[in-house]
C-alpha cells in the first residue's frame, strides 16, 4: 500500500508542476498582454508622423513582479523601431501578431524571457500601415509562483498520502484482528481439547475455520486409533511372554543334564530380559502419550517418589541389600503427572538394582530452593563420567550394563524435560556413593 500511495503521490506532484507552470504561465501572460494593450493605445498618428508616448500604468503593471526586467519595442510600419531596444526581436514573425497576440520564449541578453507581440494597424499620409509593439520579460517571477504552487500541492499530497497510510494501516489491523484472535485461540487451546473450534471469525475465515476443524477431527480419530493400538499391542504382547515365562519356571531340572540346564537358565535369562525390555517400550509409549493427553496437576514428589520404590523394590530381595526411602521434611509439591513420573522414578531405582547396587541402595528426597530432587544412590561402580551424556539416549547401553534395553534413563530423562527438570549424575567418591538424581521445579501459584 505504501508503493502504491507513493507512485500515486509521484503522479499527483508531476500534474500539479504542470498545472502549476500553465497556471503562472497563463497569470503573468496577462499581464504582459495587458501592457503590451497599453502601450499600443499609446501610438498615435500627429502631422502624418507616428507618434508614441510611454504609458507608465504599463511598466507598474508589469512591476508587479519585482525580480523581472522589462524590455519592450516599439516598430513602425516601415519596420523601423520607433522606440525601445532595437535588438529585441520578436519570437514568431510580424504578421502573425495581425491575427492576434503572439507569445514566445526567447533568451535575450543572457536572460530566459517570455514576449508578446501585438499589432494594430496605423493610417499615414503614405497610406495604412501597421505598427507593431514588442514586450519582453524576464521569467523568475512565474518561476517562483510555480514553485510556491508546487511546494504547496506537494506538502498537501504528502499529508493526505500520510493520513491515507495511515488509515489504510489501522483498516488493514482492524480488518485482520479476527486472525488475531483465532491464532489466539489455538495458541491457548488444551492439546487435550480435539473437539471443533467454535471461534466467531468473518465470513472470509469460514474456509479456513472449515479446514482447521477438519484436521482437527482427522487427527483425533488418529490419536483414538493409535491408543486402541498401544493397548491391543500392550495385551497382545505380554499375555504371550507371562505364559511364556510361566513354562519355563514348570520346567523340572532334575532330569536334566548339567548342558540343559546351562540352557535353560539362559532362556529363563533371555526370557525375563524380553519381558523387561517390552514393558519397558510400553511404558515408554505411554508416557509420550500421556502428555499429549493428560493435563498436568500439582504433585507430592514424596508420594511419588514412595509409590516408585514400593513397586521397584522386591520383597524377595537379598537379605545382604540394604535399601532404604527418605522423604523430604518440607513436601516438594511439582507440576507433573503421577503415572508418568512414578514410572521416571521406577527406572531410575530398577536401574540401580540392576546394574549398580551391591549391598545399599538409597532412596532420598530433597528439597533445594525451588527445586524438588529424587536422589538414588548405590555402592556399586557407577556410570563412568564420559558417558553421562549417552545413557539419556535411547536403546544406549553403557559396556557393564550387558543385556540393558537402554530405555530406563531415556524415559527418566523424557519425563524430567517434559516438567522442566533434568537428570543428572553424581560422581562417586570417598564416603559417597554413586548418585542419579531428577530435578524438578517446584510448583509455584502461577502454575497452579
Amino acid at each position: 500500500m505504501a508503493i502504491v500511495l507513493m507512485l500515486g503521490a509521484a503522479s499527483l506532484i508531476t500534474a500539479a508542476w504542470f498545472y502549476a507552470r500553465t497556471a503562472a504561465d497563463e497569470a503573468y501572460d496577462r499581464l504582459l498582454l495587458g501592457a503590451a494593450f497599453q502601450m499600443s493605445e499609446s501610438l498615435t498618428v500627429a502631422d502624418g508622423a507616428l507618434r508614441f508616448v510611454l504609458p507608465p500604468s504599463a511598466f507598474e503593471l508589469l512591476g508587479l513582479a519585482h525580480r523581472d526586467r522589462i524590455f519592450y519595442r516599439v516598430i513602425d510600419p516601415t519596420g523601423s523601431t520607433l522606440t525601445g531596444y532595437a535588438d529585441l526581436e520578436p519570437k514568431a514573425p510580424l504578421s502573425q501578431s495581425r491575427d492576434g497576440p503572439a507569445f514566445g520564449n526567447a533568451e535575450y541578453r543572457g536572460a530566459a524571457v517570455r514576449t508578446v507581440t501585438l499589432s494594430r494597424a496605423m493610417t499615414l499620409n503614405d497610406g495604412t500601415g501597421w505598427a507593431y509593439v514588442v514586450v519582453a520579460q524576464t521569467i523568475e517571477a512565474r518561476q517562483s509562483l510555480a514553485s510556491e504552487l508546487t511546494t504547496r500541492a506537494t506538502l498537501l499530497v504528502a499529508i493526505m498520502s500520510l493520513l491515507a497510510l495511515g488509515g489504510t494501516a489501522l483498516a488493514v489491523r482492524y480488518s485482520l484482528r479476527p486472525v488475531d484472535v483465532l491464532g489466539d485461540a489455538l495458541r491457548q487451546r488444551d492439546p487435550q481439547d480435539l473437539t471443533p473450534m467454535t471461534v466467531d471469525v468473518p465470513r472470509e475465515l469460514f474456509p479456513f475455520m472449515t479446514s482447521i476443524n477438519h484436521f482437527i477431527n482427522r487427527l483425533d480419530e488418529r490419536v483414538k486409533l493409535l491408543q486402541r493400538y498401544v493397548a491391543d499391542s500392550a495385551h497382545q504382547i505380554r499375555t504371550p511372554l507371562t505364559a511364556l515365562t510361566a513354562q519355563v519356571s514348570l520346567i523340572n531340572e532334575d532330569n536334566l543334564t548339567p548342558d540343559d540346564r546351562r540352557h535353560l537358565e539362559r532362556v529363563r535369562n533371555r526370557t525375563a530380559e524380553l519381558a523387561r525390555f517390552t514393558n519397558q517400550l510400553l511404558n515408554h509409549a505411554m508416557v509420550i502419550h500421556r502428555f499429549d493427553s493428560t493435563q498436568l496437576a500439582p504433585v507430592s514428589l514424596n508420594d511419588v517418589a514412595r509409590k516408585a520404590f514400593r513397586t521397584t523394590v522386591p520383597i524377595t530381595i537379598d537379605d545382604d541389600m540394604i535399601v532404604s526411602f527418605e522423604a523430604a521434611e518440607d513436601d516438594p509439591i511439582i507440576m507433573g503427572d503421577v503415572l508418568s513420573l512414578r514410572e521416571a522414578i521406577a527406572n531410575v531405582i530398577d536401574n540401580a538394582l540392576r546394574h549398580g547396587a551391591s549391598s545399599r541402595l538409597e532412596v532420598r528426597v530433597t528439597r533445594d530452593g525451588g527445586w524438588g530432587r529424587v536422589e538414588v544412590s548405590d555402592d556399586g561402580p557407577g556410570i563412568p563420567a564420559e558417558e553421562w551424556g549417552n545413557v539419556t539416549k535411547r536403546f544406549y547401553s553403557t559396556r557393564s550394563d550387558k543385556g540393558a534395553s537402554g530405555l530406563g534413563f531415556a524415559i527418566a530423562s523424557e519425563v524430567a524435560s517434559v516438567l522442566g527438570g533434568r537428570v543428572g549424575f553424581r560422581e562417586k567418591a570417598e564416603g559417597r556413593d554413586f548418585c542419579v538424581f531428577l530435578e524438578l521445579p517446584l510448583a509455584t501459584e502461577e502454575r497452579v
